[in-house]
């Protein structure tokens, strides 16, 4: 656990100018087994300190791969000048940066280190499991990890913090032949926040989900290709997920829309159906702490939820500190870093669609011919909001009943013109944060959302 050097530097900040002195350490454990084999196994720990100092418009930094008092001092002083030598040279007479209430948020407990040969074990546990109960597979993989980013912050106007934010998750991936001789594959990722022993000491919490992928990796050998065209289908809540994330959350992030993104000139307008509702969560969700927490964001704004769409009109923007100023809008703490050399940018951390009052069986019953997508392995989208998102995992629905499985196909479209034709939105919330963002820097986040009947163009052959 970092302890605090940071703050006795306070007196050297330099009076007048925002600083941010922040100090972290970056751990990654991960085991890859293939087929009962060990092929990856890797076990680091990265730590620094770094500085940043705004004036006049620009910002000065400077980072340090040691954490230690005098690092610590050394960034510091190298940030005040670069801020005053960019502040003389390109500065753009930008008043200062608001000053927020002072607060302080510390952790005040470290994180349990499992042991390399805890995360080894149990991923044989499970590829024991599956080499034993289904044999007939083409080959399997189980990819045990965990991550953590604990940072010590501390800032000129008194919001200090210190948190530590562990993920840990076992990946299973299956791959099966069809008939033809065609490979499929699917994967599932089992686990959420908390440290790898907590979520994991009982490798038997893996075997529902195992089974469950095994069902349906069988049931796609014997898939169908979808029908191409605009089709009307139900979004399952990580595919809802994923649209909230790659196909909104970015056009909506304040550095964005500066640069042009289809949010720019949309502010106040509607986007989407009126059933439609988006949030960034901070921290909190629907009653329930959010899959990946944020409570202080790395330029020291207090974590809160930011509303983007509110019964479909478009209502607010992501915003760094500098961004917020410029919009006229409050700052919510989206300003995330990766490493401690990287500076904070504009992140999403918990995006997601708010469920609605549709049971999923009555939207499924409500659909003569169109498909129930359920999983994603990919997708990209741009800042126009034009999206297309792989499919890893669907179904037909045939007069209202679940039909076929399908093999991979695509879908795409605007995500605003799209989110116009939601017309039923289930109950319930899936989320998942098992991946990154890889915007600049890589981020892991998290995004979920309920069912959403909508239409979309799906693909074929």
């Amino acid at each position: 656990m970092l302890q605090d050097i940071l703050s006795p530097r306070k007196a050297l900040f330099e009076s007048g100018a925002h600083t941010e002195l922040r100090g972290q350490n970056s751990r990654n454990r991960r085991v890859v087994l293939l087929n009962g084999d060990v092929v990856g196994n890797v076990r680091s720990d990265v730590s620094g300190v770094s500085a940043r100092v705004y004036r006049g418009g620009v910002y000065g930094f400077s980072s340090m791969a040691e954490y230690s008092p005098d690092a610590a001092r050394t960034v510091l002083k190298a940030a005040t000048e670069n801020a005053d030598f960019m502040d003389r040279h390109a500065g753009i007479g930008k008043p200062a940066l608001p000053v927020l209430p002072a607060k302080t948020r510390m952790t005040d407990t470290g994180i349990n280190d499992a042991p390399q040969k805890i995360y080894v074990d149990i991923a044989r546990e499970a590829d024991e499991y599956i080499a034993k109960k289904y044999p007939n597979l083409a080959s399997r993989r189980v990819i045990a990890m965990e991550d953590s980013m604990e940072k010590l912050l501390v800032t000129s106007d008194g919001m200090d913090s210190h948190f530590i934010a562990p993920r840990s998750y076992i990946y299973i991936v299956l791959d099966a032949m069809t008939d033809a001789g065609t490979p499929v594959e699917l994967y599932k990722p089992i686990g959420g926040k908390g440290t790898f022993d907590e979520n994991f000491a009982d490798p038997s919490v893996l075997y529902a989900g195992i089974d469950e992928l095994y069902e349906q990796i069988m049931q796609k050998r014997e898939g169908v290709y979808a029908d191409a065209g605009e089709k009307t289908v139900i979004l399952g809540g990580i595919m809802t997920g994923m649209l909230s994330h790659e196909a909104v959350g970015h056009t909506v992030e304040a550095d964005l829309v500066l640069g042009g993104s289809v949010a720019a000139h949309n502010l106040n307008r509607q986007v989407a159906s009126e059933l439609v509702n988006l949030t960034d969560f901070a921290h909190t969700a629907f009653g329930e702490t959010c899959p990946l927490p944020v409570y202080v964001d790395d330029e020291g704004t207090e974590a809160k939820d930011v509303p983007l769409i509110e019964n479909g009109i478009l209502t607010g923007y992501m915003n760094s500190r500098e961004s917020a100023q410029h919009f006229g809008m409050e700052p919510g703490g989206n300003a995330r870093a990766w490493s401690f050399s990287d500076e904070p940018l504009i992140r999403m951390r918990n995006t997601s669609v708010h469920p609605g009052k549709d049971k999923l069986e009555d939207m499924i019953a409500s659909i003569d011919d169109g498909y129930y997508l359920i999983d994603s392995t990919n997708g990209q989208a741009d800042t126009t909001g034009e999206f297309m998102f792989g499919v890893s995992m669907g179904y037909e629905i045939k007069n209202g009943k679940i039909g076929k499985a399908l093999l991979d196909t695509t879908i795409s479209g605007v995500a605003f013109d799209m989110l116009k034709t939601v017309d039923m939105v289930s109950d319930n919330v899936v989320w998942c944060s098992a991946g990154f963002c890889g915007k600049k820097q890589p981020m892991p986040v998290g995004m979920g959302g309920p069912a959403l009947r909508c239409k979309v163009k799906i693909g074929g052959r």
